[in-house]
């Protein structure tokens, strides 16, 4: 869920009222939002760079507010602020109109070379416009909202990929020649906007024209109420290849029927229509009951682009009339739950494992590419990992395809405790895997870590005996038993290595770590460690 950080009087300023913390964080759940954090810009930048840095930053209070993710006309504080006066049925939702210009109107023309590239394009313009710095401010960063959520990305360089191999670079200029932006990494500063600029000409170019469309409507219908005519958008006129030309923004309004006992069965209450048709207004959706009073005619604004089915109209009425009133039924017919299989021998064995003396610990799915393969003294093209295409952080960068690093992490930042340390995970792994549709397979894997002055191999094949004897494997040749043989890996020390083999398969490897390992993970002791997969066993 995207975040918008709202300054808490100038919210309060716009809402006409002031709250408590507590009153407002439940005025958010009743819309259906979440206050996340109240916060400062001071305190934000002492936590992530701590008190030195932080002097001098403003001290003004800063409410975090998680917004649904469809929910784009909330991602700034004029929509957020317009859909909370509506829902309190303070002010009535706004009309939007599309405008011609009193002269000529502007023209964006798409040049044959740049559609292979950029093929869509929408523009509008915000006439006799007034900013103040707060509103400024918004502008910019309800840009940047609408590029997380409904596009791609607001980094510089998560951009760059779009354009860098293409023959040719998108420009836009004007009538004079003088360049404006070069989509979609960067505007020209001879294009750039301050407080003082009144008449504001704004272009979306993009590769999806329902979503460039989506973002113009957006960026007007929250900004044209600083204009000198309200919520009046001048229309542009936007010249394709083909010769065709086009007329934005849309601003359209559309109209959807459903009925009454669809949202009512649907949510499990029981309302009339023309209660239901007042929560729909309130939620920004003009509605009125129609035809033989059981249908309601639901208007869906051009904010509202989020608005694609019934069950989205459903939904609304659901939050409106408030989950926690809601009345809980038992369903109306018998079923009978029953633990997932693999889960339920994952729980079964964490208990014995905790009886056997281990500490259990939950690590990260995620890690780093040295944690599973430098480290570990493997090459990350062996590994099968599954790569995050944008990873936050360098800790962040593959999903596990073993839950050994996670463990010896967990070791190193608790060196302080008393030996011997004993330790176990039973989670999943991910490996890639053509053969499924996703391209990725999970695999639950058990680990446990013995760390202590000596190896401690014995421990650590005790613990194995243990949990074949709890899943009733014996030891043999057979396939129906287990056996473990002498092997080698990068891991592990020579010859202080064993695969292990169950039912006629290889499970897992245990042994004595290579102190090249240990070293790595900052650790100084020997440690022994064991990895089995479990799903054969079910």
């Amino acid at each position: 869920m995207p975040t918008v950080s709202v300054k808490r009087d100038l919210l309060f300023q716009a809402l006409g009222r002031t709250y408590t913390n507590e009153e407002f964080d439940e005025l958010c759940f009743e819309f259906g939002l979440e206050l996340d954090e109240i916060t400062s810009e001071k305190e934000i930048i002492s936590k992530e760079q701590g008190s030195v840095k932080a002097a001098g930053a403003s001290d003004v209070v800063l409410y975090k507010i998680d917004v649904p993710a469809n929910r784009y006309d909330l991602l700034c504080l004029e929509g957020l602020v317009r859909g909370l006066q509506v829902f309190k049925e303070r002010i009535k939702p706004p009309v939007f109109k599309r405008v011609m210009p009193d002269g000529k109107i502007q023209k964006l023309i798409i040049t044959e070379e740049t559609a292979k590239i950029r093929p869509f394009a929408v523009a509008a313009v915000l006439r006799n416009i007034k900013f103040t710095k707060d509103r400024y401010d918004s502008f910019i960063e309800l840009q940047e909202k609408l590029h997380q959520n409904i596009c791609t990305d607001n980094h510089l360089k998560q951009y760059l990929h779009i354009i860098e191999n293409k023959p040719l670079y998108p420009v836009i200029y004007d009538s004079n020649g003088v360049v404006l932006s070069m989509p979609p990494i960067i505007n020209g500063d001879h294009s750039r906007i301050t407080v003082n600029t009144r008449n504001v000409f704004i272009e979306c170019t993009g590769t999806d024209f329902t979503k460039a469309k989506i973002v113009l409507d957006i960026i007007v219908t929250m900004f044209s109420e600083y204009c000198e005519k309200q919520f009046m958008v001048e229309a542009a006129e936007v010249v394709f290849p083909n010769g065709k030309s086009y007329t934005f923004p849309e601003l359209a309004y559309r109209k959807e029927i459903v009925r009454a006992d669809l949202i009512n069965k649907k949510v499990g209450i029981r309302e009339t229509p023309e209660n239901l048709a007042k929560l729909l207004t309130r939620m920004y959706l003009k509605s009125e009951v129609i035809g033989d009073g059981n249908q309601i005619e639901i208007e869906i604004p051009p904010t509202r682009a989020d608005i694609i089915h019934a069950c989205d109209i459903v939904e609304d009425a659901a939050i409106a009339y408030g989950y926690n009133n809601i009345q809980m039924t038992l369903p109306k017919t018998y079923t009978i739950a029953n633990q997932f299989p693999l889960n339920k021998l994952t729980e079964l064995l964490r208990h014995d494992m905790a009886a056997a003396g281990f500490t259990e610990v939950l690590t990260f799915a995620l890690c780093s590419q040295e944690d599973i393969a430098d480290k570990l003294g493997v090459d990350i093209s062996a590994t099968k990992a599954v790569h995050i295409s944008n990873p936050k952080t360098a800790e962040f960068q593959v999903a596990r395809t073993t839950l050994l690093p996670g463990l010896l992490k967990t070791i190193a930042a608790n060196r302080k405790m008393p030996l011997p340390l004993k330790l176990f995970e039973i989670s999943d792994i991910v490996i890639k895997d053509s053969n499924t549709d996703v391209g990725a397979k999970n695999y639950r894997h058990l680990c446990a870590v013995y760390y202590n002055k000596n190896p401690g191999f014995e421990i650590i094949h005790g613990l194995l005996d243990r949990i074949m004897q709890l899943l009733d494997v014996p030891p043999g040749e057979d396939k129906a038993g287990y056996v473990i043989r002498a092997s080698e890996g990068p891991a592990f020390f020579p010859g202080r290595c064993a695969e292990i083999f169950a039912r006629g398969q290889s499970i897992g490897k245990l042994g004595v770590l290579h102190p090249d390992v240990i070293t790595k993970f900052e650790l100084t002791m020997p440690c022994s460690s064991l990895e089995i997969n479990i799903e054969p066993f079910l």
